[in-house]
């Protein structure tokens, strides 16, 4: 059961991280290329997330932190930074 929830999950986050390469790749616009970045990022949470989860082990959890805490403040400059193009 654990090699089939192992396999369908790599599947999935492995997907998911192709179509936000491809949204970076191909996003006519910087918010869109910027927001595949985040997804892509959110993909990278899961599957760290995905990994402790499987193997039953807490060690992981400061790598989740520090990642949530660099999309969360990559976010916060991105927009930052979109308010003062526009104004």
């Amino acid at each position: 059961m654990t090699v089939v929830l192992a396999v369908v999950l790599t599947v999935l986050l492995s997907v998911t991280a192709l179509l936000a390469l491809a949204r970076i790749y191909r996003g006519p616009s910087l918010l869109d290329r910027v927001i595949a970045a985040d997804l892509l990022l959110a993909v990278m949470l899961g599957a760290v997330g995905a990994e402790a989860a499987v193997n039953r082990h807490a060690t992981t959890l400061p790598v989740l932190v520090v990642l949530a805490m660099l999309g969360f403040v990559g976010s916060v400059a991105l927009v930052r930074f979109a308010v003062r193009e526009e104004a």
